[in-house]
């Protein structure tokens, strides 16, 4: 049975017509280019190099390290000792492979006995002890302290928007609807270019529809991730407007604006509709969090880092893209990706 096309202004049909609905998507992208475009920079991990992490006697200090990046540095004193002087210390630290020395490339530690991760990796994440011998004054015994410290590699989330939007189509059988929806991508990814975004296709399909006390019409439904990219060190802006989260939303503005603005022109145009057209209020886009496998968040395990994708610790693990380490009794490993 044919697809019924719905009552009201007349519909063109055929190649021309799939010409004109690109056409139409080409002027909307015309009038969006006004938007300026974002330079952004990597923001430097200047904080982690001043931070220090002072240990307790009490408990394990958890540490977060972001990966591939310097830790703080981690003193091998506590709170009371810091401002102590303190004769003839020794410092010894141990850690899930150890004992530690300055010898590694990715470990330094100073005559003080801090100690300072270079490129931190998955690998690194552990239990740290470091044994203290020191005197207070020079007649007495030695005085002996271990103090621990539970250091965990993180990375920032990788959110991204889920896009999901419906057009009236050409027959599902048509070619014009497969070059219909990479035209759309192209678009769309030319939108939030100079935001240093990427669109991607999910998943695009054809149905037919029965419309309410209608007919059958032929819908296509499409579904895009946008998402934005880690961008260049050699160009300059403010910390606010490089932020991940800020690029994302501004490129949800441009999209949401492109929708409308097609919507409107349409409805400003005396032509014929196109062959294939946006459907008004079918546009949704839902924010998404994910973690890399081997990561996951979790605001009760790790309160002091609620939003970052920690490194999941021995009896868990995370295989996918998802957002929290899964229990596995069997993994003896930190960032496990399988069970």
């Amino acid at each position: 049975m044919a697809a019924q096309r719905p009552l009201g202004r007349p519909r063109a049909t055929g190649a021309a017509m799939h010409g004109l609905g690109l056409v139409l998507l080409g002027l909307v992208i015309v009038l969006l280019q006004a938007v300026p475009a974002v330079q952004c920079s990597r923001s430097a991990e200047s904080r982690s190099n001043s931070l220090r992490i002072v240990g307790s006697i009490l408990s394990p200090v958890k540490v977060y390290v972001k990966l591939d990046h310097s830790s703080p540095h981690i003193l091998c004193v506590t709170n009371h000792l810091r401002n102590s002087e303190l004769i003839d210390p020794i410092f010894r630290w141990k850690g899930p492979h150890g004992y530690l020395s300055s010898e590694n490339s990715s470990v330094q530690i100073s005559p003080a006995g801090t100690l300072i991760f270079e490129h931190f990796s998955s690998d690194l994440s552990g239990v740290y002890t470091c044994s203290l011998v020191y005197k207070l004054i020079a007649e007495q015994p030695d005085k002996r302290l271990t103090i621990k410290y539970h250091i965990y590699a993180y990375s920032d989330p990788q959110y991204y928007y889920e896009l999901t939007a419906k057009y009236h189509a050409a027959p599902c059988n048509s070619l014009h609807n497969t070059s219909f929806g990479k035209t759309l991508l192209q678009i769309l990814s030319k939108l939030v270019a100079d935001l240093s975004c990427e669109v991607s296709l999910i998943k695009s399909k054809c149905h037919h529809v029965k419309m309410q006390r209608g007919g059958l019409q032929d819908e296509m439904f499409f579904t895009f991730s946008v998402m934005c990219l880690e961008t260049e060190d050699n160009k300059l802006c403010s910390q606010r407007a490089c932020d991940v989260p800020h690029r994302l939303n501004e490129a949800k503005n441009l999209i949401e604006k492109f929708f409308k603005r097609e919507v409107e022109i349409r409805k400003e145009s005396s032509e014929p509709l196109p062959e294939i057209y946006y459907i008004e209020g079918t546009l949704q886009m839902v924010w998404v969090d994910r973690c890399y496998p081997g990561y996951g968040m979790s605001a009760v395990r790790h309160p002091d880092c609620p939003e970052c994708c920690v490194v999941c610790s021995p009896r868990s693990y995370n295989p996918s893209d998802g957002i929290h380490c899964l229990q596995c009794d069997t993994s003896l490993i930190y960032g496990a990706t399988t069970c």
